[in-house]
């Protein structure tokens, strides 16, 4: 079969356009990103151009690329393809086909070490709800805490034979699953994630508790996993007021008191499950992607940090509109 002639259409000069729901989502986050001070933040750690040979590709550019890869859930590979497939993506980023390729995957996966070379993830963090508060949504006195189980491959059909040694297995209600844990505190109010931590699936939700507060808390909600962490909650926040789920069953009998209690603070609670959603539903976190603890920790500070944007871009928007 003879290959058929391009239309002026597939060379750039279609009549019909439809803005698409992926183009819309990639020019918010262009416009919620604070893309300077990220900038700032990485440059120093940046290679620049010294001597003959190829100069590094833009900063900014490959910042955007790994931020696409969050987004999207794409692999190295996959996001030099998607790059060279979707117009949105390559004009998100800033790539003309017709002057330049798209950075191949080596290059994209030398950005990556280098920000988990320099554990940027958790200062990327800092640096979004640091810009976060100047336009007005700060962190408040109350603070959910939650974990959840992140799934990591069980076969050992690989090169080594084994599984990852630093994941491990854990008993949910009647199943197994195996991987890694992820704790988050989140802001009562804004839902914005403050603490992030990276665990084995097998370390107890409880054992993170110190490290999501943040100190100024006045009241802290979580669940039942949390329940009998008076003193841990009071050692690391003293004005905080225990709001964890409390057990009602006593030997087959119902404490209603109690169980309405935990409803009230169901109400309250359930705003911690939204990150949650975004995180493994929207930006398909579900599973992990590289072996090791300390790799995906990063991956995950980086997600929590794009995932707080997520949340509060239309408000941002509004904001950037005056």
């Amino acid at each position: 079969m003879r290959p058929k002639q391009m239309t002026l259409s597939e060379t750039g000069f279609a009549q019909h356009h439809k803005v698409t729901r992926r183009a819309q989502f990639l020019a918010e986050m262009n416009t919620v990103v604070p893309w300077a001070k990220l900038v700032a933040l990485i440059e120093p750690h940046y290679p620049t151009a010294e001597g003959p040979g190829r100069p590094p590709i833009g900063l900014e550019r490959m910042l955007r690329i790994h931020f696409l890869q969050h987004w999207f859930n794409l692999s190295d590979p996959s996001v030099e393809e998607a790059l060279y497939d979707s117009r949105a993506m390559r004009e998100f980023v800033g790539i003309d086909l017709g002057r330049e390729p798209a950075p191949d995957e080596t290059t994209v996966c030398k950005f990556r070490h280098l920000l988990e070379a320099h554990a940027l993830g958790e200062a990327i963090l800092r640096t979004v709800n640091g810009h976060l508060a100047r336009q007005g949504f700060k962190v408040s006195t109350g603070t959910i805490v939650d974990a959840t189980i992140i799934s990591a491959p069980s076969s050992t059909k690989n090169q080594d034979g084994e599984r990852d040694p630093e994941m491990h297995q854990t008993k949910k209600g009647n199943e197994w699953h195996f991987g890694m844990k992820a704790h988050i505190g989140v802001d009562s109010a804004t839902k914005i994630i403050h603490s992030v931590a990276a665990t084995a699936a097998n370390v107890h939700d409880s054992r993170l508790l110190p490290e999501l507060l943040h100190g100024k808390e006045t009241r802290v909600w979580g669940d039942s996993a949390y329940q009998g962490q008076g003193d841990v909650i009071r050692a690391a926040a003293p004005r905080a007021k225990d709001f964890t789920h409390r057990r009602y069953r006593y030997r087959g009998r119902v404490d209603e008191v109690e169980r309405r209690k935990n409803r009230t603070k169901s109400r309250v609670r359930a705003r911690g499950e939204h990150p949650f959603l975004i995180l493994k539903v929207v930006f398909g976190f579900a599973k992990v992607r590289y072996r090791g603890l300390f790799k995906n920790a990063q991956r995950l500070t980086v997600a929590c940090a794009l995932v707080n944007l997520f949340q509060l871009r239309r408000p941002l928007l509004r904001l950037a509109m005056t």
